[in-house]
This record gives C-alpha cells, structure tokens and sequence, in this order.
C-alpha cells in the first residue's frame, strides 16, 4: 500500500499558517436575515456588523446617538458648573451643542426636507453651508426642482433654460422669481443699513428666513427657532449675482465677513461646558469652516462625516478624521466615523435611527 503524501511543511507555513484567537467578544459578520420580515430598525441594527461601509453607517447612527445621550451631569467633577448655573440651566439639561454643515446639490437634491426636520425640531444648534444650500432653500419656496438625468445633454437643456444639478433640473424661471422676491428686501436692508444696522451673511440669512414665511424651508425654521445659520461664501451663487445686480441697482449695502468669523468661531470657543458634536454631509467650505470654528476650543467630541471623496488628492474635503485630529479639530480622544457614501442615502437612515426616535425629548 503507497504512504500518503503528507503536505510539504513549505507550503504548511506559507498557506496554513496558525490562527491567533480572536478577542472576546469580538463582533461577528451577519446580515439582515429578510426571513424575519422588512423592519428598518432591524435591518440597521444589523449594519455594524455587516461589513464594509455598511458597519460605518452603524458606527456613525451611535456616535450620532452619543451626541444626542450626552449630558453634562453624566461628567464627573461637573456637577454644577457656574456656566449652566448662570443660564438657568441644570447639568442635566446642559446637552451637546451640534453643528450640521451640507453642500448646496443636497439642499437642491431632498435632502433639504431632512435637513428641515432636524432645524424644525431645533435638534441642531449650528448650520453651515455654501451659498446655493441658501438660496436653493428660497427658490424651493417659490417653485420646484425637477427630477432629471445625469446624462441629459448640457447644449440642449442651455437652449431649453433649464439648469441641472446632477440628475436633477432648475428652470431659469426659478431665478428669475428668486430674483423679484429678494430685491426689494435688499432695497429695505440698505435702508436700515443707513439708519444703522450693520449687516453680516448670518444675519442676512435670518432676515431672509424671516421674509418667506414658509413651513418647507430649513431658514424660516432657523428664524423661528434662532438656530445660526453660516454662510461665508454668500456671494458665490444666484445670492452673489442678485448682490451683484444690486450694486446696478440701489448700491451700497455691506455684509460683514469679520464679524461672522467672530461670531462662528465663538460657537466653538464658548460652547464649553458643553461638548461639540460636527455632522459634515460632503466636503469643501462647510466642513472646513466648521472644524476650523472647533480648532478654538481644542477640537470636537463627536464627529460624523458623509462623502464620496477620498483622501489620496490632499483636499479636505475627502481628508478622513484623523486629518483634522492632526489639526486640533477633533479632539484626540474623540471616536470620529466616516461614512463614504452618498449622504442622500445615508442621512435619511441615519436620521431614522437616532434624531428620529429621539424627536419628544429633544425638541
């Protein structure tokens, strides 16, 4: 009878090579089993440990949720702060302040209506975005955005007056309406400008949240509720070119950049002893000046982001946290998530799944 052949020992070591034991306790794979029927709780639930960014988007639901948990009675040696005291505040009221900064394609896109909630419901407490997460917010008030296609052919939709946005579509005519609405406001601004009021972006954007009077819009909930909104680049988008026009028009009215650095900078600085939390949907001017604003009180305790960009061109907008931990923007001991993936899914389900169940005790 031939011995068998026993596996030569270099190909024992090179493919079979000894397992150390797993931590206790370490999670295991498994998705959803849709046996157990469509139940979006569960399904989520299920997310940290189904691998891949799916675990990021159940990373960021709970580090999402310890910034809505967090209260400073939970602190040890913060019992009764001066600070809360002199505010009329209990440490247990004492809560996260929250910063939520978004591109403008998501206001056009709806995540403008998520966005809305959560300022409705006064569950953030500082927002940022460019111009065009501004104004796409007015125009929405006045008349639609339409479903299109990434592939419509920009020479055709130009003939047409229509603008697209991704895959979706803006008639010029929304502009135009954008237009007639805002000029006579600006006439009014300067106006008071004269007779002594001193205007800066975040300002404008409350007076304007003020004037559209309209439940749909993330701004007038802003203004109802005094949730900050910051805008340093106002004049990059259809707002420039109606300041623009109005320099034509009725010149002279100012808008102080300085004094909203002060003011957003502040936000950050002053907030203790309240923890920071930053929620960044995408990338470039609002991430950016949202983590700068934390870099002045040692960075932030919670961070979520949500992007497709990446890291490997040096921009920050795809920089991971761990970027900005180098900065003194988030804080070294903070367990920051990023999520890559499209925040128009990804947001919603998060919403679902921390602001959402949490809206009666937040409010």
């Amino acid at each position: 009878m031939q011995k068998q052949a026993s596996v030569p020992d270099t190909l024992q070591q090179a493919v079979l090579q000894p397992s150390a034991s797993m931590p206790e306790g370490t999670a295991t794979i498994r998705g959803w089993d849709f046996n157990d029927g469509v139940d979006l709780t569960g399904i989520m639930n299920s997310m940290l440990r189904t691998g891949c960014q799916a675990s990021a988007l159940g990373q960021a639901c709970n580090e999402v949720n310890r910034m809505l948990s967090w209260r400073l009675d939970q602190e040890e040696g913060n019992c009764a702060p001066s600070e809360a005291q002199e505010g009329g505040l209990q440490p247990q009221d004492v809560r996260c302040k929250i910063f939520l900064g978004y591109t403008s394609n998501l206001v056009s896109a709806g995540v403008r209506e998520h966005i809305r909630y959560l300022v409705q419901h006064h569950m953030v407490d500082v927002l940022c975005t460019s111009a065009g997460g501004i104004e796409e917010d007015f125009i929405k008030c006045m008349a639609p955005t339409y479903a299109g296609d990434f592939n419509l052919k920009g020479q055709d939709l130009r003939a047409q007056g229509l603008n697209r946005v991704g895959n979706m579509l803006v008639p010029n005519s929304n502009y135009c309406a954008f237009e007639d609405w805002i000029m006579p406001i600006l006439d009014t601004m300067l106006l008071e400008q004269q007779q002594g009021t001193h205007w800066t972006p975040s300002k404008m954007v409350h007076r304007l949240g003020k004037e559209i009077n309209h439940p749909d819009s993330i701004y007038y909930w802003a203004y109802k509720n005094a949730v900050p909104v910051y805008c340093p680049a106002l004049t990059d988008g259809s707002l420039g070119d109606m300041l623009y026009f109005h320099t034509f028009k009725n010149p002279g009215l100012i808008l102080d950049i300085v004094a909203d650095i002060r003011a957003m900078n502040d936000e950050a600085m002053k907030a203790p002893p309240r923890k920071t939390g930053v929620i960044i949907l995408g990338g470039g001017l609002p991430k950016h000046h949202i983590c700068n604003a934390n870099l002045m009180k040692n960075g932030a305790d919670f961070a979520v982001y949500i992007s497709t960009a990446q890291e490997f061109d040096g921009s920050d907008s795809g920089a991971r946290p761990d970027e900005a931990v180098s900065w003194g923007k988030i804080r070294a001991d903070a367990k920051p998530v990023k999520v890559y993936g499209d925040a128009s899914i990804m947001f919603p389900l998060i919403i679902s799944q921390t602001f959402a169940k949490q809206v009666d005790r937040l409010a």
